[in-house]
């Protein structure tokens, strides 16, 4: 009974959560839909490997509102609609669309944008800390810029293992591998020394006597992780920069204040007012049982 009048509870608060803003629940209810005729689509396919891909999209695309409910901290309306497509891009179209083959743009934009979101989140942590009366330190402009690119670098970074794990221990292709034409190593060195040596225009691979056809030579995953944590680079100082202004003219600028996230108002802590209303309505069925019960011993005594 405990945990599902806690369920309801929760469900109550981030129904409350989502209609606050009216674009980012429209966003929301559109996506969400587009995922289920997805999903539906791939049970018809029998692919149920993309199925359990819609269900955790299902799942990625309540966590803003999950995460502002029990943490009651306010994601601008800019920030949340970005994060919900961002889900959307990565899950739906780059995994199951295929985007990520049929662009090769697709991953560079979204780690790019990452760098740029989880620069973000990191600064507004510290930026919160930073407002709490209770604590009594003051942090420069330049340190906090630090610390959102140090967070964003780091998460960057986490995924990177996440893919070379998956990629190791499960032989998936998370670290998409590139087609070079050349490359240069000491293990080359005819000498067996330590001098770089390199082979230029190659256009073709033999592995136990059999041609590879890429129309090069297969570079496994380097690439391709270096690469996204360049961009991740990019997207990360863009923001520290962003945010060093916003904290150097303390909160002016319109545009960082779409995007850093906040501590809710009194008013806007829908969990409180869920849980008020649950034990409200829960006070109102004791009453109507109550006079029911009242009633019954009254018609018995007749």
């Amino acid at each position: 009974m405990k945990l599902r009048k806690k369920l309801r509870t929760m469900g109550k608060a981030l129904k409350m959560e989502r209609e606050e803003h009216r674009s980012s629940f429209i966003v929301y209810v559109t996506l969400r839909l587009l995922v289920i005729a997805v999903m539906i689509l791939q049970i018809f396919n029998r692919n149920f490997e993309n199925v359990f891909l819609c269900v955790l999209t299902l799942l990625l695309l309540i966590v803003p509102s999950f995460l502002q409910v029990n943490l009651k901290i306010e994601l601008p309306t800019g920030l949340e609609i970005i994060l919900l497509i961002f889900i959307f891009a990565a899950e739906i179209l780059g995994e199951i669309q295929e985007y990520y083959i049929k662009f090769p743009m697709w991953d560079t934009i979204l780690h790019t944008l990452n760098g740029f979101l989880m620069a973000a989140i990191g600064f507004s942590l510290v930026d919160i800390l930073n407002r709490n009366e209770k604590f009594s330190f003051k942090l420069s402009p330049v340190f906090m810029a630090i610390v959102a690119f140090c967070f964003s670098m780091t998460i960057g970074v986490i995924w990177e293992f996440f893919e070379f794990g998956m990629d190791q221990f499960f032989h998936l292709d998370m670290q998409k591998d590139t087609i070079v034409h050349s490359i240069s190593s000491v293990m080359l060195d005819p000498a067996g020394g330590n001098t770089p040596t390199g082979i230029n225009n190659i256009y073709d691979v033999a592995v136990n006597g059999e041609s590879l056809g890429l129309g090069g030579y297969l570079d496994i995953g380097l690439i391709d992780t270096m690469k996204d944590l360049l961009v991740n680079f990019i997207g990360a100082v863009v923001f520290s920069v962003i945010g060093f202004f916003y904290i150097k003219n303390r909160g002016k600028g319109r545009f960082a204040g779409k995007l850093i996230p906040h501590v809710k108002s009194k008013d806007a802590d829908f969990l409180k007012r869920a849980e008020e209303e649950e034990e409200l309505e829960e006070a109102l069925r004791k009453m109507e049982e109550e006079s029911r019960l009242k009633k019954g011993k009254k018609t018995d005594c007749r």
